[in-house]
C-alpha cells in the first residue's frame, strides 16, 4: 500500500493559502501555549492571507490583538501575514473537572514558597497552615506567570 499524505498534500496546495490552515491548527496548542488554546482557535484564512481566530470574548479578542507580534512570533515559519482576532465559537473540549482545573501546571519558586510559608506561618493548625502556604505559593508563581506573556 501506498502512502497517500503526499498526493493529499499537493491536492490541497491548488486551493491556495486555506490549505496551511490544518498545519496551524494541528501546531497550534503547542505554538501559542495553555491559556491562549483554550480562550482562541483559528478558524479560517482569508485570500489575502491573514488568519482569522475565534476568541472566546471580546475581552480575549481585544487582548490577542495587542499581543499579534507575540502569537505571530510563536508560531514561527507557519505565521501568517496578519492576525485577526474576532469573538467566536471554540473547538468543544472535553469537560474538566474542578479537580483538574485546580492543577494548572505552575513552577513555584523558591521565593514563593518562602513568602508563602511568611504568610501561612500565624495559622496554629498544621494542616491547615500547610494548605494555605502551598495555595499562596501557587497563586503568586500563577500572577508572576501571567504578568511575564
Amino acid at each position: 500500500m501506498d502512502r497517500i499524505g503526499e498526493d493529499v498534500r499537493r491536492e490541497l496546495l491548488r486551493f491556495g493559502p486555506t490549505a496551511e490552515l490544518g498545519e496551524i491548527v494541528a501546531r497550534w496548542a503547542e505554538s501559542v501555549g495553555d491559556a491562549i488554546s483554550r480562550n482562541a482557535w483559528p478558524a479560517r484564512i482569508q485570500r489575502d492571507g491573514t488568519l482569522v481566530v475565534h476568541a472566546g470574548s471580546a475581552a480575549w479578542a481585544f487582548e490577542l490583538t495587542q499581543l499579534e507580534a507575540r502569537v505571530l512570533e510563536s508560531l514561527g515559519e507557519l505565521a501568517p501575514r496578519r492576525l485577526r482576532f474576532v469573538p467566536g465559537p471554540l473547538p468543544a473540549s472535553a469537560p474538566v473537572s474542578p479537580v483538574e482545573a485546580t492543577r494548572e501546571r505552575v513552577r513555584v519558586s523558591t521565593e514563593d514558597r518562602t513568602t508563602a510559608a511568611a504568610l501561612a506561618a500565624p495559622l496554629a493548625d498544621d494542616e491547615l497552615r500547610e494548605l494555605v502556604a502551598r495555595a499562596a505559593a501557587a497563586s503568586l508563581s500563577r500572577a508572576r506567570s501571567a504578568r511575564s506573556f
